[in-house]
């Protein structure tokens, strides 16, 4: 009988990264990739493997190449028949129009007066320059690639937007007050995926006071440290005092004592 095929092949793609996922899981058979490109030569990865998904990264190197994966379902005895195995074709996939932009890592920040700082570096692929370091995803988008900040007044919900092509932001807020803010990859040109994942949003923190930070906690912290010190100071007088009166009145009895001896 002819072998289950795969269904359910689905590509995920972040930075480059890129994940070929299908199912069921196999029994008695496994599953070999094939990955087809428009212009370049056939790759096999994941050979006769018992998972459901395969990291084809390294064979999606050219991403402005146009991909399918076959999914081959295979008895070890079947590789080197000259019958072909059957197998299941999945949808087209271009990296460099298709994977996700992943999130900006903010660097450093500063609020000084009206002007709010911002610095972040991009996200790293997997892919190497001949050095040996890390391609980032602006040396592969080039020019397509921009970057929003979102940036809104602390305990605000509306929100400002500023775009730019390099890596650091100033825009001016109002002086004294906090602003919260996050930084997020656009790739206008795309018909889908355009906007990236956001980076973690941070809040600056000049004038801010305690009870802004922690509210209510801080100040019942606060109240009841208090009424622990007043009642300390009420309190240990009255002890020390009845310490001294009981220390005197036990030296009188002692030399009453002695005087009768």
């Amino acid at each position: 009988a002819e072998l289950p095929t795969a269904v359910n092949i689905t590509w995920s793609s972040i930075n480059f990264k890129t994940i070929l996922q299908w199912q069921p899981k196999p029994s008695g058979y496994f599953y070999t990739v094939e990955i087809h490109g428009r212009t370049s030569d056939i790759r096999r990865k994941c050979i006769l493997t018992s998972e459901t998904e395969c990291d084809v990264t390294d064979a999606l190197r050219n991403v402005n190449e146009t991909y399918t994966a076959h999914v081959l379902s295979v008895k070890p005895a079947e590789m080197d028949d000259f019958e072909e195995p059957p197998y299941a074709v999945s949808e087209k996939f271009t990296p460099y129009s298709q994977t996700i932009i992943g999130k900006p890592e903010i660097k450093s920040y500063s609020q000084k007066g009206s002007k709010l700082k911002v610095v972040f570096e991009d996200p790293l692929t997997p892919y190497v320059f001949p050095n040996g370091s890390f391609r980032s995803i602006q040396d592969i988008f080039q020019h397509d690639l921009e970057y929003k900040l979102y940036y809104w007044k602390d305990q605000s919900s509306g929100k400002k937007d500023v775009t730019t092509k390099s890596h650091t932001f100033e825009v001016s807020v109002d002086s004294g007050k906090n602003y919260c803010f996050y930084v997020q990859g656009i790739i206008p040109s795309r018909r889908e995926n355009r906007s990236g994942q956001e980076s973690t949003a941070l809040c600056t923190s000049v004038g801010r006071s305690i009870l802004d930070e922690y509210g209510a906690e801080v100040f019942i912290i606060i109240a009841v440290i208090a009424v622990a010190v007043i009642t300390l100071a009420i309190v240990l007088p009255v002890v020390l005092c009845k310490r001294k009166k009981a220390k005197k009145a036990r030296a009188v009895r002692e030399k009453e004592l002695l005087n009768g001896v």
